[in-house]
């Protein structure tokens, strides 16, 4: 069954994934607080990306550039003459609309000659282009001398250390430039919850290489991506790739494809995979009078390298994961809402649950959970019924309790709740640490080291 975007945005908000920002004042227009769940969430899909793009190769690199850059790397890179969308205005309610996105709507008058507006039908001003950067003042004077952007992406930074990059790290081409951070775009239709918005997080890899073998890497890059959406835990299904025809590419693009996500919305961008070709070191290569073509030590020649880039989101991320993950279903005439996430995803890898508040059970659950604070995330939980704390945890996506029990203070054994099969296994506290490792990293509850420990 397919899922509601509402269920989603309520699940969020009641179980601490994400907050409208600036609630108690009514909250600012799509701009998004993360709560303990969704902080965990985002940081793990963060290490996840990073991991895989940066400490398991050898031919990529990290960086971490200033959110704002001088500006003249924004008239370099054609961000403050061409980083614009053709948007309308409502002459009644003054909201601007994307007209890429009323085209898509279909949203016509009964004449079927003009446009309305989506919110309340009124008329709409003729298309205008509007600038899409955050516009600031560096100093004490708003003078336009001191005008700075906040990026709009974080690509220009890595381009605008190419030079020290391979300068510092002594590596050769073909060589990755990857960076996580905060980018900001003046969205004037943003919505679908965190799909699009004002504020976001990227996770991006400019990959260097030799002119000629630009599609080669194109290809590696868009098969690598894809597959690690997979690793995330994401239905296959729910995933396509959308080439781009020549029509919607970029103007500094060779070839664009995007992987998508079926969201609640329909078929939407997930991520982009670019051949930026050479357009933007050429580009600060000019306008800043630096050198930015590289030597081929090898070949001996010299070249301004082409770009392969994999720019993905970090809050689009987390929404697929959490949609994919999501699952309602009756267990023993009661319905359950559980997140099958990915374990390495899930914000509470245990959840230490004693079978009551009581005075005999809190000193050994809390002894338990403070045994396992080092090494997992774990959380205590010892409010309402057992049965409603599981369904709290369910919700959340923690693949594991641990209950203890009255029959725990007699024979020192606890009992681990899997949370996709619901199956229970029972076995001493010594040892647990290597029953939940074992469980998290895959292993089933019917594999002969946990039967083992459950039946000492």
């Amino acid at each position: 069954m397919p899922v509601d975007m509402e269920k989603i945005v309520s699940l969020c908000k009641r179980r601490g994934f994400v907050f409208p920002s600036s609630e108690i004042y009514g909250g600012l227009g799509s701009c998004w607080d993360y709560g303990p769940m969704g902080v965990e969430l985002k940081r793990n899909i963060r290490d996840m990306w990073w991991k895989a793009m940066v400490q398991e190769r050898s031919d990529v690199v990290g960086i971490e550039s200033s959110i704002m850059m001088h500006p003249r790397v924004w008239q370099a890179s054609g961000h403050v003459g061409g980083f614009a969308d053709p948007l309308v205005e409502c002459k009644s309610c003054h909201l601007r609309w994307r007209v890429e996105d009323l085209d898509k709507e279909g949203t016509m008058s009964e004449d079927g000659n003009s446009r309305r507006c989506p919110s309340c039908g009124g008329e709409l001003t003729p298309p205008r282009m509007f600038n899409l950067m955050f516009k600031t003042f560096m100093g004490a004077l708003e003078e336009e001398a001191s005008v700075v952007y906040l990026r709009p992406e974080t690509a220009q930074g890595m381009f605008v250390n190419f030079d020290n990059i391979i300068t510092t790290s002594r590596k050769k081409l073909p060589l990755g430039i990857a960076q996580i951070g905060r980018s900001f775009r003046n969205e004037i239709t943003p919505g679908n919850f965190i799909f699009r918005t004002r504020e976001f997080e990227q996770m991006e890899m400019e990959f260097f290489v030799k002119p000629g073998t630009d599609e080669q890497w194109f290809d590696y890059w868009t098969k690598e991506r894809f597959s690690w959406y997979l690793k995330l835990g994401i239905k296959e299904k729910n995933l396509r790739l959308h080439p781009h025809s020549k029509d919607e590419l970029a103007h500094y693009a060779k070839s664009c494809d995007d992987i998508e996500y079926l969201f609640p919305i329909g078929w939407s961008e997930l991520e982009g995979i670019a051949n930026r070709g050479n357009y933007d070191l050429i580009q600060h290569n000019a306008a800043s009078r630096r050198n930015l073509s590289y030597y081929d030590a090898e070949s001996g020649e010299r070249y301004i390298p082409y770009v392969i880039e994999p720019s993905a989101g970090v809050d689009r991320t987390l929404l697929a994961v959490l949609i994919d993950a999501y699952h309602e279903e009756v267990v023993e005439n009661r319905e359950r809402v559980v997140l099958r996430l990915n374990p390495s995803l899930s914000p509470v890898k245990v959840a230490v649950l004693p079978l009551s508040k009581n005075e005999k059970l809190t000193p050994m659950a809390r002894e338990v959970y403070e045994g396992l604070c080092a090494d997992f995330m774990t959380c205590y939980d010892d409010a309402q019924s057992i049965g409603r704390r599981y369904r709290r945890q369910d919700e959340i996506g923690t693949p594991l309790c641990v209950t203890i029990d009255f029959a725990s203070l007699e024979d020192h054994q606890v009992t681990i709740r899997d949370r996709d099969s619901l199956a229970q296994i029972r076995l001493p506290i010594d040892r647990l640490k290597e029953a939940l490792e074992a469980k998290l990293k895959g292993e089933a509850f019917e594999s002969s080291s946990l039967w083992a420990a459950g039946r000492r």
